[in-house]
């Protein structure tokens, strides 16, 4: 979904000729799986971090066309709202020193951004909603210029056939519609990719399911939205929602949504992809020239464009990746629950936590998902949206227990053996995860360092997000982690 799309008007032909040519791509692409073909486990330490960009007063500032030309920086994207951008960081090994050369790198790009950025007026933000935003912020008229945002936008909403109607109930209360998918961009989040043999593909994307409740409950950092005091991570919700492509009868039928956690565990990637196929029409039915056919035939990968294009517009929380490198097919389990922010040090922390379950949780002799079921992993990162490390989530051979007591005894310990069979340094694990089990024993996270702060300063309820804002922003620079931040 990352690359552009031309302005076009979709023909009942053009959506005919797509759906023809994507189930062509996915029996090519269960050939490929059948004969091997694939790159092998790389453990290497890939993200994606969006961005919010705000004024001086901490406003939601709408240059993101500007910023990028300051830039100039192939890593850096677009992305769907004008006041977001994205960075992508090339994968990197995590074995040795390797997590901290990554966050200095990670360090040094966003400082050069943030360098660039104020020549244009802007400032750049980590943060998983930005709490200045209001709803005149968020409107058709503040998408970003790339045509494949405005077609996206409309094709959702020629499938919903009505505006979108929003409803969180957290602390407070939200409820209202939108024109458009603009509300989306309020949600600016970390991906972390891993490549995976299609050997290997069902068990970490399995286990990825099973911890991303608890990777959500530490990280949490999105507690208001346009003024409201809502869930932890709010984004969660407001992502389900923003891109939802169904009317409510549908809904009320099981139509299942575009952001979707799933319903079962899998036994192959290529479950996936033909759930993709078989259920989700396309948004984007564009055709490429190449015949995958003839490809194969010649001894060549082919890249399946239509297959990729359509699964890069169902917004999995844990998404399968098919790519082609230097002319090898590979596959990812793309990581999409986490919020940005609230430092470089957190998100790195973050990362090291989830890659070291990663090393752990896919090869246990008895796997946690033949323990608990689908069910129980859904509820867990909802229970985890709403309440963050207050949550009460289910973890096989302790019940329900509050997620802080899960992390502190059962997953940093297995994090900390993954990254020592990741190579990684004692003491670089040390530092990262001293960082997750930091948050836990403080009960603070970026969300809660958010309200406690809003709520000591009282008065005007924007003021008070606006003045945050401005303070979060100065600690962040600072790159201490956000437990060890004062209200």
């Amino acid at each position: 979904m990352g690359r552009d799309v031309p302005v076009v008007v979709f023909s009942r032909d053009d959506r005919r000729k797509y759906r023809e040519k994507v189930r062509r791509c996915l029996d090519i692409f269960a050939q490929l799986l059948g004969e091997s073909r694939f790159e092998d486990n790389r453990p290497l330490a890939g993200l994606e971090i969006e961005l919010n960009l705000v004024d001086s007063d901490g406003e939601a500032a709408m240059c993101n066309a500007a910023v990028l030309d300051a830039i100039q920086q192939p890593d850096w994207a677009t992305e769907l709202g004008q006041f977001n951008i994205e960075i992508n960081i090339e994968p990197q090994e995590l074995g040795g020193d390797g997590a901290l050369r990554l966050e200095n790198d990670v360090r040094a790009r966003l400082n050069h951004a943030e360098e660039r950025a104020r020549s244009q007026g802007g400032h750049l933000v980590l943060i998983g909603i930005l709490p200045t935003l209001r709803e005149q912020d968020i409107g058709e008229g503040t998408l970003s210029a790339n045509p494949r945002f405005r077609l996206l936008n409309e094709q959702i909403f020629a499938a919903r056939g009505e505006d979108l109607h929003l409803s969180i109930e957290g602390v407070e209360r939200l409820d209202t519609h939108a024109d458009s998918v603009a509300p989306e961009a309020a949600c600016t989040s970390v991906q972390l990719h891993l490549q995976v043999s299609p050997e290997a593909f069902a068990a970490h994307w399995n286990a990825a399911q099973a911890i991303a409740g608890p990777q959500v409950a530490v990280a949490a950092n999105s507690p208001y939205l346009f003024g409201r005091e809502l869930h932890r991570e709010t984004r969660i919700s407001l992502f389900e929602q923003a891109t939802d492509t169904r009317p409510a009868e549908l809904k009320a039928q099981g139509v299942r949504p575009r952001v979707w956690f799933g319903e079962r565990w899998i036994t192959s990637v290529f479950d996936l992809f033909e759930e993709n196929v078989r259920y989700y029409s396309a948004l984007l039915p564009l055709c490429e020239e190449e015949d995958p056919e003839r490809e194969l035939e010649q001894g060549r990968v082919p890249q399946l464009h239509e297959l990729t294009l359509h699964n890069g517009t169902i917004y999995r929380w844990n998404r399968p990746v098919y790519a082609v490198v230097d002319g090898r097919p590979h596959l990812r389990v793309e990581n999409r629950v986490l919020p940005a922010g609230p430092s470089v040090l957190d998100i790195v922390a973050n990362a090291a936590f989830y890659y070291g379950l990663m090393r752990v949780l896919p090869y246990s002799e008895r796997p946690i998902w033949s323990q608990m079921s689908f069910s129980a992993a859904a509820d867990n990162l909802a229970m985890a949206a709403r309440h963050g490390l207050d949550a009460r989530l289910y973890w096989p051979g302790i019940g329900e227990v509050p997620a802080a007591e899960l992390i502190l005894r059962r997953l940093l310990p297995m994090a900390r053996d993954g990254l020592a069979l990741r190579g990684m340094n004692g003491a670089v694990a040390d530092r990262l995860l001293g960082v997750i089990e930091g948050r836990c024993l403080s009960g603070r996270t970026g969300a809660t360092w958010q309200v406690e702060k809003v709520r000591a300063l009282g008065g005007d309820r924007h003021e008070a997000l606006r003045a945050m804002t401005l303070e979060y922003i100065e600690r962040m620079h600072t790159n201490e982690p956000v437990h060890s931040w004062e209200v």
